[in-house]
């Protein structure tokens, strides 16, 4: 079976930096290993030029940081996700307002000439985490409800980039559930970006991490408008980019149990209160850039 995209969720369990601080004494072990482990993960401080595989740069900011791979498996494991397929490269701000995820699939030249029904798209959606929700059962995870578009696709044909946001809701703690996705397009494949924030910061995140992508740049021979006929072109076109093609795929053979286990593998956890760190963190980047 063909690779499958990945899909990253973020669930956030929002709580403000200044109860976090005046509890800092009182903080669980789990979560003190967690700061430790954190601060020692490989971050490298903008502003500088980093590559994305051999198929892309990107240019990290004064006030951000990076982590490539190695880092990027690390903090995953930190946040208890589940390991990724691919090559995962992580982007954050020092405030850590957000954590930007990005990952790049071969899986061929996307066409876009597609017209995106959201509708429709948001209606498979829901049955594959329907589908997914039985998986979720098994393991004891709680379920996940789909509430609507938070953000309608949207594809931005000048910058080859399609974007979009969904909101679930988790039916044991009734939190919401967000996650800003981007899939820029080349010309053998696609980058993936999925940015974690809490829903409560969802539109200033997003704006700051849209600063960030003007740095964002495809290796040469690698952009969307250097396609020749020939080259590899992908099964599925903007819409099976939201869903995840693979699924899109199986859904078309009413493998919706696929679905749903793709689902629950992709979606990932994030570390309740770790985004409120950023006082913390802003100490951290200081730090290091002082030892650079």
């Amino acid at each position: 079976m063909k690779k499958f995209l990945m899909v990253l969720m973020a669930l956030l369990l929002a709580c403000s930096a200044g109860t976090l601080f005046a509890q800092e004494q009182q903080e669980r072990p789990a979560q003190q290993q967690a700061r430790n482990a954190v601060a020692a993960l490989p971050w490298q401080m903008g502003p500088t030029t980093v590559k994305l595989g051999d198929r892309a740069s990107l240019n990290v900011p004064d006030g951000y940081a990076f982590l490539g791979p190695e880092g990027s498996r690390s903090l995953n494991e930190i946040l208890h996700n589940p390991p990724a397929r691919v090559d995962v490269y992580t982007l954050a701000p020092k405030s850590l307002a957000w954590i930007a995820f990005f990952s790049y699939e071969d899986i061929g030249y996307v066409r876009d000439d597609e017209k995106l029904d959201p509708d429709s798209i948001l209606q498979s959606y829901r049955e594959g985490t329907d589908a997914g929700n039985k998986e979720r059962r098994a393991r004891g995870w709680s379920e996940l409800n789909v509430l609507g578009w938070s953000a309608k696709p949207e594809y931005d044909a000048q910058i080859k980039s399609l974007a979009w946001s969904i909101l679930l809701q988790d039916a044991q703690t009734h939190a919401d559930v967000v996650n800003y996705n981007t899939r820029l397009l080349g010309r053998h494949g696609v980058m993936d970006v999925v940015v974690v924030t809490a829903p409560s910061r969802l539109v200033t995140s997003i704006d700051d991490f849209k600063s960030t992508l003007s740095g964002f740049q495809y290796a040469p021979g690698e952009s969307y408008a250097e396609y020749r006929p020939g080259d590899r072109v992908a099964e599925y076109g903007l819409a099976a980019l939201i869903t995840g093609g693979a699924l899109a795929v199986a859904a078309k053979k009413g493998l919706f149990t696929v679905i749903g286990g793709f689902l629950v593998a992709a979606w990932k956890f994030v570390l309740a209160g770790f985004v409120a760190l950023g006082a913390w963190f802003k100490n951290l980047f200081k730090k290091k850039q002082q030892s650079r």
